[in-house]
């Protein structure tokens, strides 16, 4: 029965993907309603190739797409964000706050041959809080919380907290598990087929920079109440195609070379939306939107006036607009539009005020110029590092920050330095902290996705790129985790929102990621996710004969 505080969250997040403007896909209820036969071979072009195939040290939001083929997690979420039995049955939390007990559904294994019992959840919970597995993954903070995870019986596991923490429900549901044999492979930091899931399908192969198989996997029968029916999947075997150019899936695509791609530029958006034996869907997602993350620590961006000035100075609505021909939406606040903790009250509250930005630096004492025409203060260039790891360069967005260092020259005088770098460099400067500024984006949601960017790096801020230790941030998010009033988090991230963006400019929101799906008529049972908004895996869909 729902609670009127439910019903609430419910009405809340609807009015929320309504204003959001969101296209969801539809399902393939009323369509696909018995396997058939066989649906074949599905080939989907994609841009993101997943650095590791192990989804507990993935950081691309991207990679989602394909591990969401081999590996679940204990609950899912309907579209209000409220839970729903997966690979467990149930779960109840304790009056303090502190205990998780999941309840585990009878007869699951995993792809390896061992079963999914309360040992190997607990053994999954027990290694994601270790820093040496979990170094670089956004895992590491939330997990560090759990102080103990046990088998209660064969059925159920048990997960005790350091204190209370309402967003841990939110990982522990959707943390991807893999089979304990996984911990002792030499395949565990890169993935492969000895990191077994319980998924629909099964990675046969991994060609990088080409391919990655998958096969059915025929002992599955324990999909999550989102799906539209049981047993195994209709597809026989999916292969997703790296394909990093948007004008090459579109190709493919075209051509017949691929029956689905995603990743879809403006320009081609527009094209593919007219072809009459093609459907074109879109979702925004969840989390914190691609933002420019100033580092308060080090460099020029120290001083809050230079911040200031470079939140004022852009004119976000022009560039979004035109780089993605109108089919992307611009971006305000530290998280989705889509989620219930952001408040719109933020929307057009900065930006796009070039005069304001030049007297912020004034002030700041940069007010000479040299012969390339930028700011300088006691001969020094005003000059910003701007590091992109290239593992995360998608969806235009080399083309979003030239956009932004034009804007930045002709506007203000200040020099953006773009820096794109591998995985080793990414991590040193992260480490180092001798960067003027990192863009990135997250996906997490029950307000993980604003800890994992603002806590202290030393108390959580895993990917704290703006390095800033705040402590009003601090108290304001251990008040907001420790409750489970909904309208007070709401209250207390409003708060927080303004502080962060308007009064310190700790990040410069630039516009909020989704995932948009082009694929022939003949693909039926394509859906996004019902929480996350991404692409779903394709247990669903079948392939129809030509």
């Amino acid at each position: 029965m729902s609670t009127p505080l439910a019903m609430a969250r419910s009405a809340r997040w609807r009015r929320r993907v309504a204003a959001g403007g969101i296209a969801l896909a539809a399902t393939a209820t009323g369509g696909v309603s018995a396997a058939p036969a066989s649906c074949g071979t599905l080939t989907w072009g994609i841009e993101t190739e997943p650095t590791t195939l192990n989804p507990q040290l993935n950081g691309q939001a991207k990679a989602e797409l394909i591990l969401r083929a081999s590996f679940e997690s204990l609950l899912a979420r309907k579209p209000d964000g409220t839970y729903v039995p997966w690979l467990a049955t149930g779960y109840t939390v304790s009056p303090d706050g502190k205990t998780l007990t999941f309840a585990l559904r009878d007869g699951v294994k995993f792809t390896d041959g061992q079963p999914l019992d309360a040992a190997a959840v607990a053994k999954n919970f027990l290694e994601v809080r270790d820093p040496s597995y979990c170094a670089g993954s956004s895992y590491c903070g939330i997990a560090s919380r759990l102080a103990g995870a046990r088998a209660v019986d064969a059925r159920t596991v048990q997960l005790t907290l350091n204190e209370p923490y309402v967003p841990f429900l939110s990982f522990a549901a959707g943390l991807k598990l893999i089979s304990p044999a996984a911990y002792a492979s030499p395949q565990l930091k890169s993935g492969g087929r000895e990191v077994a899931g319980t998924g629909p399908f099964i990675l046969t192969a991994w060609r990088k920079g080409q391919e990655a198989d998958f096969v059915r996997n025929p002992d599955y029968k324990w999909p999550p109440a989102t799906t539209t029916h049981q047993g195994t999947a209709y597809l026989d075997r999916v292969v997703y195609r790296f394909l990093p150019e948007s004008s090459v899936r579109t190709g493919a695509l075209l051509s017949g070379q691929a029956d689905v791609i995603e990743g879809i530029s403006g320009n081609d958006a527009t094209l593919l939306e007219k072809q009459p034996d093609l459907r074109y869907l879109h979702a925004l997602n969840t989390g914190s939107p691609y933002s420019l993350y100033l580092n308060v620590a080090y460099g020029p961006t120290q001083d809050v006036r230079v911040r200031r000035a470079l939140l004022q100075a852009f004119d976000l609505d022009t560039l979004v607009a035109a780089i993605y021909r109108g089919k992307r939406t611009r971006a305000w606040g530290i998280t989705s539009p889509v989620d219930p903790l952001y408040d719109r009250s933020i929307e057009h509250s900065y930006g796009n005020n070039p005069k304001l930005a030049n007297a912020l630096l004034d002030e700041a004492g940069w007010t000479g110029r040299d012969t390339g025409g930028y700011r300088t203060k006691d001969g020094r260039r005003l000059s910003i590092d701007v590091v992109q790891a290239i593992a995360t360069v998608r969806d235009q967005r080399d083309v979003l920050l030239q956009g932004l260092q034009a804007q930045a020259r002709q506007r203000l005088g200040v020099e953006l330095k773009i820096r794109y770098v591998d995985a080793g460099t990414y991590a040193d400067v992260r480490k180092t902290g001798k960067f003027g500024a990192i863009p990135n984006s997250n996906t997490d949601t029950d307000g993980i996705d604003t800890e994992n960017h603002y806590l202290p790096i030393d108390r959580g801020g895993v990917i704290n790129y703006s390095r800033t230790a705040d402590p009003r941030l601090l108290a304001w998010l251990n008040e907001a985790a420790q409750t489970r009033d909904d309208a007070a988090r709401e209250r207390i991230y409003a708060r927080l929102q303004h502080t962060v963006i308007v009064d310190e400019a700790y990040a410069i929101p630039l516009y909020q990621p989704e995932d948009e799906i082009a694929a022939s008529t003949r693909v039926r049972g394509l859906a996004f996710r019902s929480f996350k908004q991404m692409p779903e895996a394709p247990y669903d869909v079948c392939l129809d004969s030509r």
